[in-house]
């Protein structure tokens, strides 16, 4: 039925423009007294053999949303409902801003992919934090933290430290992004001398800021090289940091069969496109920081077998984002289904235990 929507109706309304009536309906869903609750005990995933612990916090499922949906932390109680096992909200600027020029997000149905060049639309960290200094208990949230467009790059620290004193108290894992293609110079970020006094900064401020020891992720880009993957990888062990997300968009285009129109537009490319890099990245990292670092496998994931292959590659959680695009709202539950199926299948008596050791 959703195909059906999806090709029929949804494809003939701009992209953000569904977008924006997708985070409506979801938070008239939060406003019903009862609503999310209610969703949640029929979608939310129940499999306690699916159950994951990492970062300190349980996990009911190793499937969450990517950063990007849920900017402004808008919507995450109801996103939980719907199955995914933690909301990743943001990308959280120090001052909010408008993002790029309308369009900014395009739809290649073809290659079941999303390019965007929103550039980090939303209404900054404290706006963000107003909203999740009430948040009720049920869903893990994560906060992905960004670079104001305005703020010149020799005081991105600063930026991302005020970011990180108002959200750290709130927020179940932080995650320093330095991989957005859509902010000019952000990327410039990863190189190590870059990085590495940017996120020990984050740390100290996040220490200071909250009476507990918050999570310290960093997410990269799939178009890193090679060795400059190990760099990072060792800085994080390095600075002591809790993870990594391995990976944001690209802006590659190989291999795309839509129309050319659509594959020149500028910004980062999303979905299927990206399974095989991130895949590669992914156990890149996996042989690089064995253990050491929790690991979050995000990029061209749309089935539970696509889970199933990250967590096996070394993945501790995976995210998605486009593949609820084109899977519509049941997305998280059917693969949380998928997944529980395929463990029954298996060897291994829990998901956990599934992971590359």
């Amino acid at each position: 039925m959703y195909r059906l929507l999806f090709s029929r109706v949804i494809t003939r309304v701009p992209a953000e423009t569904v977008h924006h009536l997708t985070l409506r309906g979801l938070r008239a869903i939060q406003a019903v007294p009862g609503a999310a609750p209610l969703l949640r005990r029929v979608l939310a995933p129940r499999d306690p053999a699916l159950a994951v612990r990492a970062l300190g916090l349980d996990f009911p499922s190793p499937l969450g949303l990517a950063a990007g949906f849920d900017k402004d932390a808008l919507a995450y109680e109801a996103l939980g409902a719907f199955g995914f096992g933690h909301v990743e909200v943001g990308t959280v600027t120090g001052r909010g801003q408008p993002g790029n020029p309308r369009p900014r997000l395009f739809r290649l149905v073809a290659d079941r992919a999303v390019i965007n060049r929103m550039g980090f639309n939303n209404e900054g960290s404290e706006a963000a934090a107003r909203r999740l200094r009430h948040r009720r208990p049920g869903t893990i949230v994560g906060v992905n933290i960004g670079k104001t467009k305005a703020v010149p790059e020799g005081e991105a620290a600063a930026d991302y430290v005020a970011s990180t004193e108002r959200l750290a108290p709130h927020a179940d894992y932080l995650v320093v992004n330095v991989s957005s293609p859509n902010t000019p110079g952000l990327r410039d970020l990863q190189a190590v001398e870059h990085l590495r006094p940017l996120l020990s900064a984050v740390r100290e401020a996040a220490d200071r800021s909250s009476p507990r020891r918050v999570p310290l992720l960093v997410k990269i880009a799939p178009d890193l090289a090679d060795e400059d993957v190990d760099a990072v990888a060792d800085l994080a062990l390095e600075l002591g940091l809790d993870g990594m997300i391995a990976a944001n968009t690209t802006i590659g285009r190989e291999g795309l069969r839509s129309e050319a129109g659509l594959v020149k537009e500028t910004g980062g490319l999303s979905g299927a496109p990206l399974k095989d890099r991130s895949l590669d990245v992914l156990r890149r990292l996996r042989a690089r920081t064995g253990d050491r670092l929790v690991l979050i496998s995000v990029g061209g994931v749309e089935t539970a077998d696509d889970v199933w292959e990250r967590v096996r590659a070394g993945a501790t959680l995976v995210q998605g984002y486009t593949g609820m695009i084109y899977g519509g709202p049941l997305w998280a539950h059917r693969l949380n289904r998928g997944l529980s199926r395929r463990l029954r299948g298996s060897a291994f008596p829990t998901i956990a235990a599934a992971r590359r050791p």
